[in-house]
């Protein structure tokens, strides 16, 4: 038999079990876990813009075509074969160079054969007038009757006529041996040859030979709705809208790809009439193109400043949220709590939106920080640069 024997294993209740622990935790020092106490966290910052009312451009963005200011079609003015071209496709061409040279062969012989027809006129002239001469002191003695004098005095008169007539001939000549040489009348740059060297021109019609246009200084027309032009004058006569400045209006010409021509234009004139089968009025834009970057024929925008609102309203277009109720924006009160406030805009202003309805000055619109803002909560507004 074992000396020591072991304890049997006694069961405590549940109640006294968890009085000890109790006492145990008091006696080592620990305490029961407090509740943590939670914060609210602070307003969030927001980007405002406070409104203010100040003149704002009304822009006009109009489709048009750009027109060379000047275009020469370069025509053969005498008849011959074009012996030679003297300048290269497409390039820049002054006033008075040479483009083409036709033949000159048969204009020279026109023109000898003129020199010789005044030569005669002009000797049948000298004789026609010594005669006269003669004749005048007989009559006076009546040595010769009255008409032959009268005859001789006619003869004169019609050899006169036969040199201006050969003087005529020979300057006609003249000119279209000078026309053998096709020169250009403007500058400009050049287009394609239309004939090529051994090619009859002038015969029966004035053959086109190229076409010269000047791009440094080109025109861009555009077409406005008659109803625009009507609603701009009634705005202007009501006091609704100012004119844009006492000069020209400028012209921004807009390309289709988006980028803007780095020269300003100015508009001409605006037409009187009213295209019947577009209903819209004619506009005419001069615009400076020094490097040649607009090109006759293409198709740019133009935005026009045509008007001028005196105590316009505008924001930011991203503060603006569009839905099918409506345009509206966030703005803070004067409690700092955020607000939904339905607006009406009507034109884009560059990258604003004119408010016509719904905000007044002073108003506080929140532009950045929107996804932190919401209706009734507190913010914290900061100035947006």
């Amino acid at each position: 038999m074992n000396a020591y024997r072991r304890a049997p294993r006694v069961a405590l209740p549940s109640a006294l079990l968890s009085a000890l622990l109790v006492a145990i935790g008091t006696t080592v020092g620990c305490a029961p876990p407090a509740a943590v106490a939670t914060t609210p966290p602070p307003p969030a910052n927001v980007g405002i813009v406070t409104i203010v009312r100040a003149p704002a451009s009304l822009a006009t963005e109009l489709p048009g075509r750009v027109e060379a200011s000047r275009v020469a079609e370069v025509r053969a003015r005498a008849v011959g074969v074009v012996l030679e071209r003297r300048f290269r496709e497409g390039s820049d061409v002054k006033a008075g160079e040479v483009l083409f040279r036709i033949d000159p062969g048969p204009l020279q012989a026109a023109f000898a054969s003129a020199e010789a027809a005044l030569a005669k006129a002009e000797a049948n002239q000298g004789l026609a007038s010594l005669r006269a001469e003669r004749y005048a002191p007989l009559v006076a003695t009546r040595s010769i009757s009255q008409q032959d004098y009268d005859d001789a005095l006619a003869v004169q008169a019609q050899a006169r006529a036969d040199v201006a007539g050969a003087k005529a001939a020979l300057t006609t000549s003249r000119l279209n041996l000078g026309y053998a040489t096709v020169t250009a009348p403007i500058g400009g740059r050049i287009g394609r040859a239309e004939v090529t060297e051994g090619a009859l021109v002038g015969q029966g019609v004035a053959t086109l030979l190229a076409t010269i246009q000047q791009l440094d200084v080109v025109y861009v027309n555009l077409a406005q709705s008659s109803s625009e032009v009507q609603r701009l004058r009634r705005s202007f006569a009501s006091g609704a809208l100012a004119r844009a400045g006492d000069g020209p209006v400028q012209v921004t010409i807009v390309r289709d790809d988006g980028s803007e021509h780095p020269q300003p234009g100015t508009l001409l004139f605006t037409d009187v009439t009213v295209d019947a089968t577009t209903g819209a009025v004619s506009l005419r834009a001069e615009v400076p193109n020094p490097d040649g970057a607009l090109l006759p024929g293409e198709f740019v925008r133009a935005r026009l400043a045509q008007a001028v609102i005196q105590d316009a309203i505008t924001v930011p277009q991203q503060a603006v949220a569009r839905k099918a109720s409506g345009a509206s924006v966030l703005v803070v009160g004067a409690d700092e709590l955020v607000a939904v406030r339905p607006i009406e805009v009507g034109d884009a202003i560059g990258d604003t939106w004119l408010v016509t309805k719904g905000l007044e000055a002073g108003d506080r619109v929140i532009v950045d920080g929107l996804q932190k803002a919401r209706p009734g909560s507190p913010v914290t507004p900061v100035a947006w640069p």
